[in-house]
């Protein structure tokens, strides 16, 4: 493996989402090892064009048909790998920005609702039937609760501790240092690192997500799909809500026995 190579396969995130831990994330190292160095290239073209790209896939998604779902999750794949290049090439360069990451994190949101949304719509075209689009929306909502219920807990718990911050980044550093990106280029130590993301799948985050749009649309299961979609999306969004509650309450009593 040649320096490139090296430095590129470091910079993949340590605990990736599933489907971009061993698909997406690979193959971005693999078009950044051509790319990356193209000056004009920056991190933050990057993640237009991955948000330019997920509309496009819309675009071919409500087109319908065949043909328009094949190329919709053809780009929604492109989409992905773009997602995945931004901070690869960010890292690399060691130009890593508060304003990249938040461009980054606002666009993933975004294609999340517009993707389900558009599914949903077209759902709802070819059967007549408004289900899926209350399906989509469901998802959607409780996909977004599970995020905001973080921002939620992480202000409660700021008002009462100002250094709160500096404690989640030092837990963060630390499971870094534990969990390592892969096993390298080791077959063996690749095949039971590969066996091990597979318990990654019942996080149904956007890697999950994406894997399971573009299959739907590639076998036309659009509404079987918006099921999963929702009913997992109520159940981590209840339980975050939950678990962000009881972490908060159980901080509290901690401070009271001190």
């Amino acid at each position: 493996m040649n320096d490139r190579m090296s430095r590129l396969w470091a910079t993949k995130t340590k605990d990736d989402e599933w489907w971009s831990s061993f698909v997406t994330a690979p193959l971005a190292i693999l078009v950044n090892y051509v790319v990356v160095d193209i000056r004009w290239l920056t991190p933050n073209l990057v993640t237009l064009l991955s948000f330019v790209t997920a509309i496009v896939s819309a675009v071919f998604i409500v087109a319908g048909e065949t043909t328009g779902f094949v190329i919709g999750a053809i780009l929604i794949q492109l989409s992905h790998v773009l997602d995945c290049m931004d901070g690869q090439m960010a890292r690399y360069r060691k130009t890593t920005s508060a304003s990249g990451s938040y461009f980054d994190k606002a666009t993933d949101q975004i294609q999340v609702a517009l993707w389900f949304g558009t599914v949903g719509y077209v759902a709802y075209d070819l059967s007549n039937d408004v289900l899926p689009i209350l399906l989509a929306f469901i998802g959607v909502a409780f996909y977004s609760l599970r995020g905001y219920t973080k921002y939620v807990a992480i202000h409660v718990e700021m008002s009462r501790d100002s250094h709160y911050l500096m404690l989640i980044a030092e837990r963060d550093a630390a499971g870094k240092q534990a969990n390592g990106s892969s096993a390298g280029f080791d077959i063996r130590a690749t095949v039971k690192w590969f066996i091990r993301e597979q318990r990654k799948i019942v996080r149904f985050d956007e890697g999950v997500l994406i894997f399971m749009l573009s299959l739907a649309l590639v076998l036309d299961a659009l509404t079987p799909m918006l099921w999963v979609f929702a009913a997992s999306q109520v159940s981590l969004g209840l339980f975050r809500s939950w678990h962000r509650g009881r972490e908060i309450e159980l901080d509290r009593q901690r401070r009271i026995e001190k």
